[in-house]
């Protein structure tokens, strides 16, 4: 038995009234934007963060991968930031860079190969070990490896869900808001909100 809610969900709902025009245009845009190419990273430094990101959050059962890669490449380019950091990490794309020099240098060092060229389960055999703060490398004696790992998780997180096709499956209606929310007690439903379909 597979639980799912049906596709089309969140898109559908662009369409209507019950979202405001500005959530239209940035969930519209999130949908229509093509994937980014690196400006801030190398095509190397890039394709080893497509690596890690495949490994947080994978995505194998996707035509089209949503491009959380790119997004952070998009951010970092343009400079942007959510406007704090831990006193222990440098700047944001100081941190991207030494991380991500510090877990191809993880990799080598434990099993003899970059990072994109190790299996899926050594692939997280290392991403826990910066986790841990148990990484093997020089890059963590100056990179805080929890800290880095955190951002790095929480960036990858935040690009996937905030995409309409991540929301359609988890259900998540919450920015079609304009009724606003009157059935608010345990498994109860607004009409817009979705039913988990049962196939086997």
């Amino acid at each position: 038995m597979h639980n799912h809610y049906p596709a089309g969900t969140v898109r559908a709902l662009l369409d209507t009234d019950l979202v405001t025009e500005a959530t239209r245009q940035a969930l519209t845009e999130r949908l229509n934007t093509p994937t980014h190419q690196p400006s801030f990273f190398s095509a190397d430094e890039f394709a080893l963060l497509q690596a890690v990101c495949a490994r947080l959050i994978p995505q194998d059962d996707r035509s089209e991968p949503i491009d959380i890669a790119g997004n952070i490449d998009k951010r970092l380019s343009e400079n942007k930031s959510d406007g704090w950091r831990y006193d222990t990490m440098p700047a944001d794309g100081d941190a991207y860079k030494m991380g991500l020099k510090g877990i191809d240098e993880s990799a080598q060092l434990t099993f003899q190969q970059s990072f994109q060229n190790i299996s899926a389960e050594q692939k997280d055999i290392i991403l826990q070990a910066i986790q841990t703060k148990k990484a093997a490398g020089d890059t963590w004696q100056r990179l805080d490896a929890n800290r880095f790992f955190e951002e790095l998780l929480a960036e990858a997180v935040n690009n996937y869900y905030s995409h309409p096709v991540a929301q359609e499956e988890i259900g998540y209606v919450g920015m079609a808001d304009v009724p606003t929310w009157q059935r608010i007690g345990l498994n109860l439903l607004e009409d817009r909100e979705p039913r988990l379909i049962n196939t086997k």
